[in-house]
């Protein structure tokens, strides 16, 4: 039976303003092999080891700056950066607010030679994060050969889409025709500015917490080159065939042990695909919470929040010690 969340756990976090930078932290670009500029930041000294953590599909920095501060203050020199096309890292269309990418494979080429790099900057245990599409990103570079660090974590992690109420195929269908008609690069759905009703239904996709989701928006309005919308037709196709390609076979081929924490009501992401792939990575731990917990787990109200940190914790104390 999982142990419950230490009382003094939640007395133990370090407060922080989640609208503003963290003292000590660094901005710079990293420029991958091509001359792209991808937007970078780093907290913390590393005496615990060093961590990189990959968002989610139409994330930013900003949105992590509350973890990057929890696990900085433990030790971990905590990287995390911005995907090519979102965040402060450029777009990949005129439209400023589609989330587009022409391949899966340039994000992997991107992480891959990223956490080389990041692997060169220091010593101690490494571990990497993944959230969502950060998740899958993970995972599947992990498959593909890139070298492991010594623990990864999924949280949520997008190894199946939830396309109701289309069925999978249908939805494969639509995207690739999208695609073939040269709609690729525009929004694969459409989205009301400052719709109300729409800001209410997204902030129940992702989180039961309205201050942390309130937090998001205040980040995109004060910094609107930051703000990204619905994802491109091609990325729908692209995020239907990398997870389609990521099945039994692939995963198996990881051996670095991996924390996945899920919940059964994702409305964005399968919690049955993630339940089949983690059955096949040889050494993955499982957890699903249930109704309590939305897509952005980290996010989420402390109750569910606090306990996913320590399940993070006290993996990476045993297996990155």
């Amino acid at each position: 039976m999982d142990s419950p969340l230490s009382p003094d756990f939640a007395s133990d976090m370090p407060m922080l303003d989640r609208r503003a930078w963290p003292m000590g932290g660094r901005m710079d670009y990293w420029t991958a092999p091509d001359g792209w500029p991808i937007r970078r930041y780093m907290l913390g000294d590393g005496t615990r080891g060093r961590m990189l953590l990959l968002g989610g599909r139409g994330d930013m920095i900003e949105k992590y700056l509350e973890v990057m501060h929890h696990w900085a203050a433990r030790g971990w020199a905590v990287t995390t950066f911005d995907w090519r096309g979102q965040g402060g890292s450029g777009r990949l269309t005129d439209d400023p607010m589609t989330g587009h990418i022409g391949d899966f494979a340039d994000w992997i080429a991107d992480l891959n030679a990223l956490a080389a790099e990041w692997r060169g900057q220091g010593s101690g245990p490494t571990a990497m994060l993944g959230h969502s599409m950060g998740g899958h990103m993970l995972l599947r570079a992990l498959a593909e050969g890139m070298p492991p660090p010594d623990a990864a974590v999924a949280v949520a992690p997008m190894l199946g889409l939830h396309s109701a109420p289309l069925p999978r195929w249908l939805a494969v269908l639509v995207a690739r025709m999208m695609v073939r008609l040269g709609r690729g690069a525009r929004q694969a759905w459409t989205q009301k500015k400052d719709s109300e009703r729409q800001r209410r239904m997204r902030q129940k996709r992702l989180t039961h917490d309205p201050d942390r989701y309130a937090d998001e928006l205040w980040w995109r309005d004060h910094s609107r080159d930051i703000a990204l919308g619905p994802p491109s037709w091609n990325w729908v196709r692209q995020a239907l065939d990398s997870t389609q390609a990521l099945g039994e076979a692939a995963v198996a081929r990881i051996a670095v042990p991996v924390l996945i924490l899920a919940t059964r009501a994702d409305q964005l992401v399968s919690t049955p695909a993630i339940r089949r792939i983690a059955a096949h990575i040889p050494n993955a731990r499982l957890h699903v919470y249930g109704r309590e917990a939305a897509h952005e787990i980290l996010r989420e109200t402390d109750g569910v929040r606090l306990d996913a940190l320590r399940r993070i914790d006290a993996f990476l104390d045993e297996v990155a010690g």
